[in-house]
């Protein structure tokens, strides 16, 4: 099969394609004919050696992809093949044109969602679910949603005020991503590439920190003393967030850490369906920038690190 190989880190010229062995359905695996593959900022993170690879190289790249089950493995539903399903591999093979998973990281993908839309969306959205349901918004409160036209944060800007926002406040860089930001529910927009940005803030009560870095701290003045709450789950900036137990005592607020097993589990195993269900009735839908050949990985990766894509990158095999 040909599949995206992966034999040294380095910049997006390590993603090439060549033939690989397809893989066969392990004990509690299934394989799926990939038709959709997703591309994530966290991929370039791992292609760099920034965020650790799970597996020693060389490797098929990629966690994200939907498809046909062509094949099950000891433990598995006979049922599921023939099925089409989104999945999570657990951290690599998926820009191939077949890809093994394990089958309790699979959901089915429900009639009149497309598989490029179901890879779009489910991960990204599943994730800003598991975030808005984490926060417990209580009504007429202000948010904060950093990086707002990221492929999490859309859907963060999305969903606010149906889980009780009142007033919603994003950051963005780029003059259109600002305005993604805008359209897609932001009441207000700062732009994060300018020193001081958080100076800019009014006092907020739920922060979704995905930047990192030494800006959390400065966004910490701003939440509600007592009530406020700081949701950490990303680090754009390549660094995690400047708060130490001193700085959340001094104010009385709370930093909640959304990641770890536990919360993975949260979120394929409760929200990713969630999210199919919702792109499949209209209360959501995919952001899809660009779908793109396989053999365009290094093409992908590049627009994802150049901050331009207004929505997801997906490669068709």
């Amino acid at each position: 099969m040909r599949a995206i190989v992966v034999h040294e880190l380095g910049g997006p010229e390590v993603l090439k394609v060549e033939d690989w062995p397809e893989p066969k359905a392990g004990e509690g695996q299934l394989v799926i004919r990939t038709q959709a593959i997703g591309v994530s900022y966290a991929e370039t993170q791992m292609r760099t050696g920034a965020f650790p690879l799970p597996v020693p190289l060389p490797v098929v790249f990629g966690a994200e992809a939907a498809g046909v089950v062509t094949e099950v493995g000891a433990g598995v539903d006979e049922a599921l093949l023939g099925t089409t399903i989104a999945c999570v591999t657990g951290g690599v093979g998926s820009y191939a044109e077949y890809a093994a998973v394990p089958a309790s990281m699979i959901c089915p993908v429900p009639e009149g969602v497309s598989p490029v839309d179901a890879v779009a969306a489910a991960a990204p959205g599943a994730i800003a679910l598991a975030l808005l349901h984490r926060a417990g918004l209580k009504g007429g409160e202000t948010v904060l949603v950093e990086a707002g036209a990221s492929s999490i944060g859309t859907y963060l800007l999305r969903h606010a005020k149906e889980f009780g926002a009142e007033r919603v406040i994003a950051t963005a860089g780029a003059p259109a991503k600002r305005e993604r930001a805008r359209q897609m529910g932001a009441d207000e927009v700062i732009d994060h590439r300018e020193p001081g940005w958080p100076g800019e803030l009014p006092d907020v009560d739920v922060v979704f920190e995905s930047i990192g870095g030494a800006s959390a701290k400065a966004v910490l003045d701003h939440l509600t003393p007592g009530s406020g709450r700081m949701l950490c789950y990303g680090s754009l900036s390549g660094e995690p967030a400047a708060v130490g137990a001193a700085d959340l005592w001094a104010r009385g607020v709370t930093i909640v850490g959304c990641g770890g097993p536990a919360w993975g589990a949260e979120v394929f195993g409760v929200h990713y369906p969630e999210m199919l269900a919702r792109v499949a009735d209209g209360r959501s839908q995919a952001h899809v920038a660009a779908t793109l050949p396989l053999e365009s990985a290094a093409e992908a990766h590049r627009s994802l690190e150049d901050r331009t894509a207004l929505g997801r990158i997906v490669l068709i095999p």
